[in-house]
């Protein structure tokens, strides 16, 4: 397993928005989806808009190997689920970042339904 750059953890953390790759059973790659994405610390942390109904996110769970793209960096990851993740500093981080799109936006990614899909990507 590899680990994130300081570069790569900047220009990540920065990135408006990040582009997912999930992977099907074979191994072939989805469509990319375009995702929020927030920087804690040394950890890089995504979650799904629509909790477990999201696609992306229903597939990350189950294949959890794909590909990001954000910043102009392109790796592959693991998807972790991030069960002991710092839930108010990544809910303080997606408010912060996104808060330019209103209430109506932000609210969404930090419930509690959100705050379930919560994956800790991990470089490889």
């Amino acid at each position: 397993m590899s680990s994130w750059t300081n570069d790569e953890l900047d220009r990540i953390g920065a990135a408006d928005e990040l582009r997912i790759t999930t992977t099907r059973r074979d191994g072939s790659p989805r469509q990319p989806v375009p995702i929020w994405v927030v920087r804690v610390g040394d950890d890089l942390y995504v979650r799904s808009y629509r909790g477990h109904d999201g696609a992306w996110f229903r597939h990350a769970t189950a294949q959890p190997q794909g590909r990001i793209d954000a910043g102009g960096v392109d790796r592959e990851v693991t998807f972790d689920r991030a069960d002991q993740a710092p839930t108010a500093a990544i809910d303080d981080a997606y408010q912060a970042k996104y808060a330019r799109y209103g209430d109506a936006y932000v609210q969404p990614i930090i419930s509690s339904n959100a705050q379930a899909t919560t994956l800790r990507l991990v470089a490889r």
